[in-house]
């Protein structure tokens, strides 16, 4: 690998750490990030998984105080998380690599659609209320989604556990992070045993995802996150274009 790939492969890291914290959306850095020095797709795809492990980590080191009290509800919703997480590897393993290619800017629009109606959303959750059974079931479907690819899983996460809980933002968003990380460690146990992963990127990209989720969190506490969500859903939206672009060329 070259020195300008491994400062891309950070870079990407430092962005998707600190987009994933503060808005939801950390594969929109760290998947282009992975195309951008050569890796094909799905092996992008299952690096990516492997190298956001760390925005978990990261972000579970810069929340401690909002997670403080947590540890029941945590594994709960995690263990749920964790089991959608095996059924999305599972379901991207028997996706062939043409027809993934067509559907990930898809995704990434989808996310990006989510990431500006996010506040929406949060009106619609403050009049509603969910069971367990339909939270669960929520959690699972998600689940799903953040192990097959994952753009904007951070926003339906937020948006779910926001109808499910009445508490602060940044609570609802450390506990988010955990949760979801649930569903990538256990599609990541997959990916390392039957998939393509490149592991010297996923390390390198590992290392910018740990800085920007560790300071991710505290910019949650200090900066007006409108703008900054309007900017990357702007962003996503490019990104989705291109990648259709390339699909098609």
């Amino acid at each position: 690998m070259q020195p300008g790939d491994a400062v891309i492969l950070v870079l990407g890291g430092v962005g998707a750490g600190l987009t994933g914290s503060m808005a939801g959306l950390a594969s929109l850095s760290s998947y282009p990030a992975l195309l951008a020095v050569g890796i094909p797709p799905i092996a992008a795809n299952v690096t990516n998984t492997v190298a956001l492990l760390a925005n978990t980590v990261g972000t579970a080191a810069g929340t401690q105080r909002e997670l403080a009290g947590q540890g029941r509800r945590l594994l709960g919703l995690s263990a749920v998380a964790a089991l959608g997480g095996l059924a999305g590897a599972g379901l991207l393993l028997k996706t062939p690599s043409s027809t993934f290619e067509w559907i990930v800017p898809l995704l990434i629009a989808l996310g990006a659609a989510l990431l500006l109606l996010r506040d929406p959303l949060r009106r619609w959750a403050g009049h509603h209320t969910m069971s367990r059974p339909v939270l669960g079931g929520a959690i699972f479907l998600i689940g799903i989604y953040g192990g097959y690819f994952g753009a904007a899983a951070g926003v339906l996460m937020l948006a779910v556990l926001a109808v499910a809980a009445n508490e602060p933002l940044p609570v609802t968003n450390a506990v988010k992070s955990v949760v979801l990380g649930a569903s990538n460690l256990s599609a990541a146990i997959i990916y390392a045993l039957v998939a393509p992963v490149n592991w010297p990127a996923a390390g390198i990209q590992a290392i910018g995802c740990l800085v920007g989720s560790w300071i991710g969190p505290s910019l949650v506490r200090r900066i007006p996150e409108r703008p900054l969500r309007a900017a990357i859903a702007v962003a996503a939206l490019g990104l989705a274009v291109y990648l259709w672009w390339r699909a098609a060329h």
